[in-house]
């Protein structure tokens, strides 16, 4: 017990012990402090939306921080436990050649060198008395608490690049939104024509394989944007054609992404279902990595099919000799009406994705690439690309046709309008009865700028009589 008792915290070296600390407090504190410095900075830039996103990472954080801390309070607790030899013997990551030889060798070298018995030594050695074997190894439970962490952090990391790298591709709209104006009838034309033009279009099947190969290029150009923009101003805001789309479309990219940032409860069970299925011979990792490729071009396919069908829709309503009809948003070109369920399949493709590479970094780095886990090199490099390929679509096609064709549904953003406005719509509508339907935002806006005339007008009268008191006073005197 010599060798146990040397190595506890009573008999370390206390400038070890302070400068461990030191470090990982210093380390602590500059995140922390870095964090809030960023919020700061965000409500300082009006980004509410992207400061609620930091919020929901912060709570990731300590939701990761309180896992840690209970891993390693009841590490002791779960390297004590015992049970039968036969219950370990089975769905193994990697298969066990000389189990039995290893096990007695244990034996011999826990009865040879009991000096040397570590904490899990001692409870292996308990358990092997009884004829049983450990639930979990230390080992095998702090390489646990590594992967946990890796992917937290590398999830974080993945959904920040995409966001902000579709935010970039975004962005290069913005100039079709600063020439202001509706969209031509040549521009209405051309977007008919792209989408709805030909025979074979009215088909189902072609229509769904021209959208699929059509997220890969030009998923988005300047008829398709000034189109939707048309239909989304003219259903929402009729009377307001300098209503600025692309600003509006933005902040519900950045309120998305506080939840696409977030690991949601049915995530943490699907890493618990994979972690049940790796299994030595079933390839589970394998195969578990082209799931997000898939799910991936499907969204993208039925996101370009969408635009399809108001295209479509559009060659329906026309009559001879009339100009073409507008965009007509609506949740019935959406899967089961909702709009949001783009949103959720987005969030745990990214999750997978991230999942993916980091599951691969933390058997690289821990085991190796010989490691049983990761298999053959030819299982190797398919992963490996399929990640790359799918965090660029879904950052530069994918994640961009999100933010424009889901602003097609037949609802607007509610939070996202209030933030535009700077008034609360229940301020608004206070008189109006709970159980209505939502008012048009043309009517909101039009109330806000009433509101704001008539606080103009109050400083003016203010203003006004502070400088007849300011006369009256001189002329006193």
């Amino acid at each position: 017990m010599a060798a146990d008792e040397s190595n506890s915290l009573e008999y370390t070296p206390s400038w070890v012990i302070a400068a461990v600390c030191f470090v990982i407090v210093l380390i602590s504190l500059i995140v922390e402090r870095g964090l809030h410095h960023l919020g700061k900075w965000l409500k300082r830039e009006d980004q509410d939306a992207l400061f609620e996103a930091l919020q929901r990472l912060k709570e990731e954080l300590m939701l990761l921080g309180f896992i840690s801390l209970l891993l390693t309070v009841l590490q002791s607790v779960l390297v004590r436990m015992c049970v039968p030899p036969y219950l370990t013997s089975h769905m193994l990551p990697c298969k066990r050649h000389t189990e039995s030889n290893n096990h007695g060798k244990y034996l011999s070298h826990a009865i040879n060198n009991p000096r040397r018995l570590t904490s899990e030594d001692i409870s292996s050695e308990q358990c092997a008395k009884e004829g049983k074997v450990p639930l979990l190894s230390l080992e095998a439970l702090h390489q646990l608490h590594i992967f946990i962490f890796v992917l937290a952090v590398v999830h974080a990391i993945f959904c920040a690049t995409t966001v902000v790298l579709g935010g970039l591709r975004i962005r290069q709209w913005k100039q079709w939104e600063d020439k202001k104006g509706q969209a031509k009838e040549s521009d209405r034309h051309e977007f008919v024509q792209k989408h709805a033009g030909g025979y074979w279009t009215k088909s189902a099947v072609v229509s769904w394989m021209i959208s699929f190969f059509k997220q890969f290029h030009g998923s988005v150009t300047k008829s398709d944007y000034l189109a939707l923009r048309e239909g989304f101003i003219m259903t929402h805001v009729p009377r307001s054609p300098e209503f600025d789309f692309h600003k509006y479309m933005m902040r519900v990219l950045e309120k998305d992404f506080k939840k696409v940032v977030s690991i949601s409860w049915y995530l943490w069970l699907f890493v618990v279902l994979f972690l049940l299925l790796n299994v030595e011979g079933w390839h589970t990792y394998f195969w578990l990595s082209f799931l997000p490729l898939v799910l991936l071009l499907l969204v993208g396919a039925k996101l370009e099919h969408i635009i399809t069908r108001l295209a479509q829709e559009i060659v329906d309503k026309k009559k001879p000799g009339q100009e073409a009809a507008r965009v007509k948003p609506s949740d019935e070109h959406f899967w089961f009406h909702r709009p949001g369920i783009v949103l959720d399949l987005i969030h745990f493709i990214l999750f997978q994705n991230a999942f993916e590479i980091a599951f691969f970094c933390w058997i690289l780095f821990t085991y190796g690439l010989q490691s049983c886990i990761i298999e053959k090199i030819q299982y190797i490099i398919p992963r490996v690309i399929v990640g790359i390929v799918v965090q660029v679509l879904c950052s530069y096609s994918t994640l961009p046709l999100y933010a424009l064709v889901t602003q097609m549904g037949s609802k607007f953003n509610r939070h996202v309008l209030e933030a535009y406005m700077g008034v609360p719509l229940d301020n608004l509508f206070a008189r109006k009865d709970r159980h209505q339907a939502t008012p048009s935002i043309f009517t909101a806006i039009t109330m806000t700028k009433e509101c704001d005339q008539i606080q103009e007008q109050e400083m003016v009268v203010i203003e006004e009589s502070k400088n007849s008191t300011i006369r009256n006073n001189t002329s006193s005197v």
